[in-house]
């Protein structure tokens, strides 16, 4: 059996753009009528996201400026995965660098991905709990504040607009469930 992604093939590709963290590429394809189209696609690694939970119940949330939406956002903690990089090592990683906690238990959640419309990014979310001190470690340009908030005040928040990042909100309607079925 054909699959329908048979019908659509590369022509041309061209890398428009390399950063630090991803690359552009402009390909030529073409449409299952014979026709051709082009499309853009943001090239990036993958990223690791997790919810950590403390004693409490509440989500430990970060508090950062983001410059592509112009204005300070509400997250949960995450990282770009360095090459070959496990996305629970990186997950592990980041909980510590972005919010000084460690976890007893990483529970991989589920996989998405970020803009799907024009981005490769997978990010893999994770549950982080029995959460313990551990230290600081933020790159030299991340200013993060945090912030602790029920399921509930977070769903609450994700509704009035307080929360606009898609991973966060996917993590915290994701959690919400895996967390109710848990009991």
């Amino acid at each position: 059996m054909k699959s329908k992604t048979d019908n659509y093939k590369v022509l041309k590709s061209e890398k428009v753009y390399e950063g630090k963290v991803f690359t552009i590429e402009k390909d030529l394809i073409s449409m299952p009528d014979g026709s051709t189209a082009e499309r853009e696609t943001v090239r990036h690694g993958g990223a690791a996201a997790m919810i950590p939970v403390d004693s409490n119940g509440n989500i430990i949330f970060v508090k950062q400026y983001r410059h592509s939406a112009g204005r300070i956002t509400l997250e949960i903690p995450a990282g770009t995965l360095e090459k070959g990089e496990d996305p629970l090592e990186c997950a592990v990683r980041e909980l510590e660098e972005e919010t000084s906690y460690k976890a007893e238990r990483m529970t991989f959640l589920f996989k998405m991905y970020s803009a799907i419309g024009f981005c490769s990014e997978i990010l893999y979310i994770y549950v982080a709990e029995g959460l313990s001190q551990g230290h600081f470690n933020m790159d030299d340009d991340e200013f993060i504040t945090l912030e602790r908030h029920s399921v509930d005040e977070a769903v609450a928040m994700i509704f009035n607009g307080e929360i606009c990042d898609s991973k966060t909100i996917g993590a915290v309607l994701g959690y919400r469930e895996w967390s109710g079925a848990k009991k």
